[in-house]
């Protein structure tokens, strides 16, 4: 009888792993009736026929998607039931969603994709613990400096004029990578690794004030304000301002104060200002903010017609392929949420919404229930910037904020952003399985 009691919580532990599993397995289903869906719904709008072309991403998407899901069935089989589908939703509609504004690059992001499951699984799986990201926090941010800084010297710009924010790598042919997207996981693991570290002193120390407290931040300061200058002087003020908002989450994880927060929204306020006087970029995005109208065919046109995109969306969308998205200037990159608003609607929108919020409640309550700092810190770091980022690119193309440069995670065009976001899922994943029940 003894022996049937011992056994109880263990049967009741496998018994909620199968359940979990099988949501999932339910979830991907839902995800791939939806993709295939879309893909022959855009194939009947562009060719008035089924064709191969429309459905060959989606099936490469299909077998990733299907064979990471069993390895994680496999090797990982406690992880959290709900970050894997809702990222193969969110990639895969971003292949369909890529097939419709930029067909050419469709096979890249498909390549893309592949070495970002690759990846994601590398790290969700094989990894028994995070001490090799927590010993060597001085070492990964240097390299990410290393990167950023040839980005000074040696960057480019694929198409040619712009921001030169990539490195090209003629090993592999014509690849393109972005170091600052390298950068913000490597500044999530610094801050991580630190705070896990100072964070017992802070808390401890609490009542000795802000100048106490100021002085264990120092070192972690110097470190993220040479991020900052280096990415101001490339004018990446997307990257700028996410490392910014995570640094000032991770403060106040950390310390608990209110303090850090207002003087954080201060500073940026601030800079955003110096930033509005000292860069045309800047000054450009904050003026085509306040009123675009005025110069709606020169310097608002993106926006305005974002706007336009948007509203004309309605309810329940033109239709894939129905709309007029392409007459938004670099649509697939920095305004993807523009197309899904017109040709998704309202509706399509709000799902995109309501998959990052459950995206931020997961990786929230792996943090809660995580049991090492570190752990803590990463996913809540990870959970952070993955919010903030989406908040930035929504509130940029609907003109609730000025436009930032970032990209909606695993939607828009973008090697460099994939292959990291995947990585990023990869580590909560992996953590999802460390603080389960």
């Amino acid at each position: 009888m003894n022996n049937w009691l011992n056994m109880k919580p263990i049967f009741r532990r496998i018994t909620a792993v199968e359940g979990r599993q099988k949501h999932e397995g339910l979830l991907l289903i839902v995800a791939a009736v939806f993709i295939f869906t879309n893909a022959v719904a855009l194939s009947l709008a562009f060719e008035g026929a089924i064709v191969f072309s429309h459905l060959k991403a989606p099936i490469i998407w299909l077998l990733l998607s299907t064979l990471a899901y069993f390895f994680l069935l496999i090797f990982l089989p406690s992880h959290d039931p709900f970050i894997f589908p809702v990222f193969a939703l969110l990639s895969g509609w971003g292949l369909i969603l890529l097939d419709r504004l930029a067909p050419n690059f469709l096979d890249r992001q498909a390549l893309w994709l592949l070495i970002g499951v690759a990846s994601l699984l590398l790290v969700s799986i094989f990894p028994k613990d995070m001490v090799w990201l927590k010993q060597y926090r001085y070492t990964w941010l240097f390299i990410g400096l290393i990167l950023l800084g040839a980005t000074l010297l040696f960057g480019v710009n694929p198409s040619g004029q712009g921001l030169t924010l990539w490195l090209e790598l003629p090993i592999f042919g014509n690849v393109f990578f972005q170091p600052s997207e390298l950068l913000k996981l490597l500044l999530i693991i610094f801050l991580a690794s630190y705070f896990s570290e100072r964070g017992s002193l802070f808390i401890l120390k609490k009542r000795a004030g802000i100048r106490y407290t100021l002085a264990y931040l120092a070192p972690l300061v110097l470190m993220w304000g040479f991020c900052i200058v280096l990415l101001v002087w490339q004018q990446d003020m997307g990257a700028a301002t996410l490392f910014f908002a995570v640094f000032v989450a991770l403060i106040y994880l950390a310390t608990g104060r209110w303090e850090y927060v207002l003087g954080g929204g201060f500073l940026l306020t601030v800079a955003g200002i110096a930033g509005y006087l000292v860069f045309d970029l800047v000054s450009l995005r904050v003026d085509t903010w306040l009123n675009p109208w005025p110069e709606a065919t020169s310097r608002g046109f993106q926006i305005v017609q974002s706007l336009y995109a948007v509203a004309s969306g309605g309810i329940s969308g033109q239709g894939v392929g129905q709309g007029f998205p392409i007459y938004i200037p670099v649509v697939h990159s920095d305004f993807a949420f523009a197309a899904i608003s017109e040709e998704w609607g309202y509706v399509g929108a709000l799902g995109v919404l309501v998959c990052f919020a459950i995206l931020a409640f997961r990786g929230l309550r792996i943090a809660s229930r995580s049991k090492q700092l570190f752990n803590l810190f990463l996913v809540a770091g990870i959970t952070v910037m993955f919010t903030v980022q989406t908040f930035l690119i929504m509130a940029g193309v609907t003109k609730v904020l000025p436009l930032t440069g970032v990209t909606l995670p695993f939607m828009s065009y973008g090697g460099s952003s994939l292959l990291i976001s995947c990585l990023m899922i990869g580590l909560m994943l992996n953590l999802s399985a460390k603080g389960i029940d």
